[in-house]
């Protein structure tokens, strides 16, 4: 069958080559066809040539001494298969085993020597690339033991009390003991430490004592009266050990962290929360507990400095940026349903009554995703239960659009801006029953073009957040259905993350605009890998949002290996990384909110984090172009 080689003409690495090398390697090349479990390569062949995968998905096997296979990685299309052979110690034994029907391009290998003999550029690029990869791979296989060390379960009981220990709360031995409760409920403590001179300590007096005096009608009396003056107390280099055990058997109470002879600090049970989880259920039992709107304004992520601290923390003790990302969408998960239960209320009061008719509020784009950083705007819809043979169709259209108009409009004064494309649930097009929206399905995958793409593509990721949650899942289960077969789809997908190319050239530089050289962390880097993951995952059912959590389950199904899953996981980490720092500091400085970022201000190791992790989202951007591009073979 001919073979259609001008695709490879301007695909890196082969865009290195001139005219005539590039017509010197392909001039006798051939396509070959394997079946799922035939070999490519098998590691009793004396030599080997080149192939460039086309089409379907190999797996490359180490043979070990004792006889064991060990999964190195897999070979995706684009993929150069025989590499580790042609590059390697003789002693390294490997085989490519199809994992499915398998078409390559088969390159002769004396041609392919030549050419990296000729072309010292195009011969570094393929060492650089391969090379050391395979040596460090083949390293850590034949030397790495069985037995590694487990992370010790114990260690928690080994770390020091001062890492744990929160502020102290003083009071004098003569405040009353009025007076010490209303301290004990603006501190939202279980207990004061009475002291005179605020270092050394006197005695204890918590919620138990303060009851008692006031059951026996002392509330003015003094506090020296009746706290208690035999306490447990720690030293701050102690370890945990005795602290938790204390703890377990006295919840109610806090214990003195002492400095010498002065108090450092202070421990009771939700200090082993860790003490900036503990900032984060306090912020969260607010939201819930929010009676109007301003209340969730100043709880709002990016008004709210106590919030920031605790991401800032997060980031200090090496959290991973995806998970951080999470956190702060479940954060604003509460904030929106507050805001929902808070608009139901004054659709109440004003006269309009309750919601006619079941509903279901969904969040779409990164919030779907559960990726939100502190740059976000609105991206949400609402399913409403059928009502078309309703007597009062009218009405009810008439309540949904006033209320989601009520529900943006207060989400945008809570930092979350209106979507610049319209994706909101005040527009009649991301307000429908349930057969509208399957209606819509139909007609965006019969009929989607260029300019819906980005909109469909959000939606997408949609994820219930208030309201009747079976309505979203079996608009789910309806959508999945629809969309894992639509290779149609599938390539309008794809065309449209191509559209924004990842801004890095051959030998890492990476490209910026304008005089300080911005980056766009999302368009030109984030999304990539998200966009690819999300058409990957529709082509083979998986119909979780999260990306990580998609990758993880393309893994499991082995339609990714775990080393490029773990890859594109640690990519994603430094990205939203970058982003979560680039919004801390703009909040901080009270600049505008925006994923760019100064190349000229990242520092080396900044500079090299950045660059392996826009190599990858590169090289899925690659893989996912020749998977979808049928018209390379003829």
């Amino acid at each position: 069958m001919e073979v259609n080689i001008d695709v490879w003409r301007h695909q890196y690495p082969f865009e290195l080559l001139d005219e005539e090398e590039f017509s010197e390697l392909f001039r006798e090349s051939t396509r070959e066809e394997y079946s799922k479990n035939e070999f490519v390569i098998h590691e009793d062949q004396s030599e080997t040539d080149v192939h460039i995968l086309i089409e379907g998905l190999a797996d490359s096997i180490m043979h070990r001494a004792d006889g064991t296979q060990h999964s190195i990685r897999y070979f995706y299309p684009g993929d150069l298969i025989g590499l580790m052979v042609l590059l390697t110690s003789e002693k390294m034994r490997f085989s490519v085993r199809c994992l499915e029907p398998v078409q390559t391009l088969k390159l002769k290998r004396a041609s392919f020597l030549k050419i990296m003999k000729d072309n010292p550029t195009f011969s570094n690029v393929i060492l650089d690339r391969l090379s050391g990869l395979t040596k460090s791979l083949y390293d850590e296989v034949k030397y790495k033991s069985s037995d590694e060390e487990e992370e010790n379960e114990n260690g928690l009981f080994k770390e020091r009390i001062k890492k744990y220990m929160e502020k102290p709360v003083f009071i004098q031995p003569s405040c009353t003991i009025a007076e010490a409760a209303q301290v004990l409920r603006e501190e939202e403590v279980e207990g004061l430490l009475v002291s005179e001179n605020r270092q050394n300590f006197k005695g204890m007096i918590s919620y138990h004592e303060i009851v008692e005096a006031f059951m026996n009608g002392e509330s003015y009396s003094s506090v020296s009266k009746y706290m208690k003056d035999e306490n447990f107390s720690v030293g701050e280099q102690d370890f945990i050990f005795d602290a938790l055990s204390f703890l377990k058997h006295h919840p109610a109470t806090v214990i003195p962290v002492m400095h010498k002879d002065q108090v450092a600090g202070i421990l009771r049970q939700s200090s082993f929360i860790q003490i900036n989880q503990s900032v984060y259920f306090d912020l969260t039992y607010r939201i819930s507990n929010a009676k109007t709107l301003e209340e969730l304004v100043k709880l709002s992520p990016v008004y709210n400095k106590r919030f920031q601290e605790f991401v800032r923390s997060l980031i200090d003790d090496q959290m991973l940026a995806y998970h951080i990302a999470e956190l702060i969408t479940n954060y604003n998960d509460r904030i929106h349903k507050q805001i929902i239960q808070l608009a139901e209320d004054e659709m109440v009061s004003l006269g309009y009554g309750a919601p006619p008719i079941n509903y279901c509020f969904l969040i779409m784009g990164s919030g779907g995703r559960k990726e939100q950083t502190f740059s976000t705007d609105q991206d949400n819809g609402i399913i409403l239960a059928d009502y078309e043979s309703s007597r009062n169709k009218e009405k009810i259209e008439a309540y949904f659009s006033r209320f989601t108009k009520r529900i943006n409009d207060m989400l945008d004064e809570c930092g979350f801006p209106y979507c610049s494309g319209g994706i909101m649930a005040k527009e009649r097009k991301w307000r429908k029953n349930e057969q509208e929206w399957r209606t819509s399905v139909d007609e965006w995958i019969k009929k989607l073009d260029a300019e819906e793409i980005r909109d469909f593509t959000i939606f997408m990721d949609f994820r219930p957040v208030f309201g009747d949650y079976t309505l979203a899942y079996e608009l789910k289960k309806y959508v999945s259905n629809k969309v894992k077969n639509s290779l149609g789809l599938h390539q309008l997908l794809m065309k449209d993350t191509l559209r924004f190319r990842v801004p890095v050239q051959p030998f890492g530089r990476i490209n910026g605009f304008g005089k300080k050289r911005l980056l766009d962390l999302k368009k030109s880097a984030t999304m990539q890998i998200v966009n690819a993951v999300r058409i990957y995952s529709m082509k083979y059912g998986v119909e979780v949002n999260n990306t990580v959590q998609r990758l993880t389950l393309l893994a499991e199904e082995n339609h990714f290996h775990p080393r490029d899953v773990e890859n594109a996981k640690l990519s994603l980490h430094r990205l939203m990384l970058f982003r979560l720092t680039l919004n801390l500091e703009q909040l901080k400085n009270g600049s505008p909110l925006s994923n760019y970022v100064s190349l000229v201000k990242f520092q080396k190791q900044e500079r090299r984090s950045l660059k392996e992790a826009l190599n990858v989202a590169k090289r899925l951007q690659q893989v996912l172009e020749l998977s979808y591009n049928r018209n390379r073979v003829m």
